[in-house]
């Protein structure tokens, strides 16, 4: 085989290599979101991450809060919740916490698992209440159990709490349900979310499968939507 073969044949599997390599072998290559806009960004973070960088977070001046995963349902506690909270406090960051909304749980447990690790001279934002499923009850009583549940909550820490969830589970059961509270919203798309009901959005969670310095595969990336920021979401001591 000539030599102009040879670098022909080098050159078609080099590029057979490319395309068929899996799509996170090539997001080193992605400009993500804060790279390119100057909204406030933010990370959300659980024991999925593992061990995490803590300073090395803290140096990333395009990273200006986390929320932690403190507690799910009636008796689970993210193994990670203590070591992070404290860590990330060290490093300067502001620190939000969330619980995982269980809705066939009994309320008063999902309440008293949380304010024992989510407690407020720890906060230095809302706490956020994370909505994602049903847990089989009809949108009825899902309703009726979720709602019953924020008002425990804004009761015991005296303020309403940021909640979370997706587009889609939004317009599908909590339309004209929580209007009165902050939103943020998942949706992995490079356009920014819009409800059906035109609900204002005061954080947008735009990717699942962010990078960053400090902590090993994904990450979950935030940031506030338009004028929002920062101030809107302070615990208030």
């Amino acid at each position: 085989m000539n030599t102009f073969k040879i670098k022909i044949l080098a050159l078609v599997t080099s590029l057979l290599f490319i395309l068929s390599a899996p799509s996170h072998a090539q997001e080193g290559l992605y400009v993500q979101c804060e790279d390119t806009c100057s909204h406030i960004h933010g990370i959300d973070l659980s024991h999925y991450q593992g061990d995490v960088f803590w300073e090395t977070i803290g140096d990333n001046s395009k990273m200006a809060y986390v929320y932690l995963k403190a507690t799910e349902g009636g008796d689970h506690i993210d193994k990670m919740y203590q070591l992070n909270i404290n860590l990330a406090h060290k490093y300067g960051l502001k620190v939000g916490s969330y619980h995982f909304f269980r809705p066939k749980t009994q309320l008063d447990k999902q309440l008293a698992n949380f304010m024992e690790q989510c407690r407020p001279g720890d906060q230095d934002l809302l706490p956020m209440i994370d909505i994602e499923t049903k847990g089989g009850l009809s949108t009825e009583a899902f309703c009726d159990s979720l709602l019953k549940f924020l008002d425990m909550v804004e009761t015991a820490y005296k303020q309403k709490p940021l909640l979370y969830t997706g587009t889609n589970f939004y317009n599908r059961y909590l339309v004209g349900k929580i209007n009165n509270y902050p939103l943020m919203i998942a949706q992995y798309t490079e356009q920014e979310p819009v409800l059906c009901d035109d609900r204002d959005i005061t954080m947008w969670q735009y990717t699942g499968k962010g990078h960053i310095n400090g902590i090993n595969g994904y990450v979950d990336k935030s940031r506030f939507m338009g004028r929002h920021g920062l101030r809107e979401i302070r615990f208030r001591h």
